[in-house]
């Protein structure tokens, strides 16, 4: 079984995408582990090559080659980016994203990161709105349609046990033999 998890900075992703896989046996991987990867790969901390990725647009690219290479060749996994359910498109078992309002995405970033809440709201803020161009730019891909999603949580609604008990329960009760069909990822370029 392939799970995605998507969903903007602070949304639970990574905290709900660990209990998923633990949950169902399955192996996690993470968009941001990838990322450090490249960049060790590189001789360079995450921190000076996410510098680097703001300059070479190639530096993305070959993330995104990544997961998607890793979502067409493995299953049991759970599947953990921003993107993810877009790379995973059509290989995807289930696709979930996540979300919660900014004010609440900045105070669990600003907890993570050890930064004012202000700040982590204003970084996150132009984080998404570049990250929006450059997904529609690349990839044709509108970061706002969520209708590729088979759930979409607000994850400031409940606490991330309840979200996880929620999207285990629909997976768990999930009948192939009932499903009308998974909404499709059409006109998207894997230009990689």
């Amino acid at each position: 079984m392939l799970l995605t998890v998507s969903g903007p900075p602070g949304s639970g992703k990574s905290t709900t995408a660990e209990g998923l896989a633990e949950a169902f046996g399955l192996d996690h991987v993470s968009g941001g582990d990838i990322f450090r990867e490249i960049a060790a790969e590189h001789d360079l901390t995450p921190l000076e090559f996410n510098k680097l990725a703001e300059e070479d647009e190639q530096i993305d690219r070959d993330l995104d080659r990544r997961l998607r290479e890793i979502a067409t060749e493995d299953e049991d996994l759970v599947l953990e980016s921003r993107l993810a359910g877009w790379l995973a498109g059509e290989y995807a078992d289930f696709r979930i994203w996540l979300n919660a309002p900014l004010n609440v995405r900045a105070a669990r970033i600003s907890d993570r990161e050890d930064k004012p809440v202000k700040q982590a709201a204003t970084e996150t803020r132009a984080r998404a709105g570049s990250e929006a161009q450059r997904y529609e730019e690349y990839y044709g891909i509108d970061i706002n349609d969520l209708t590729i999603y088979d759930l979409s949580i607000n994850t400031a609604r409940w606490n991330p046990d309840d979200v996880l008990d929620m999207l285990t329960t629909a997976i768990e009760n999930y009948e192939e033999e009932s499903d009308e069909g998974k909404y499709p990822t059409e006109g998207i370029s894997y230009d990689f």
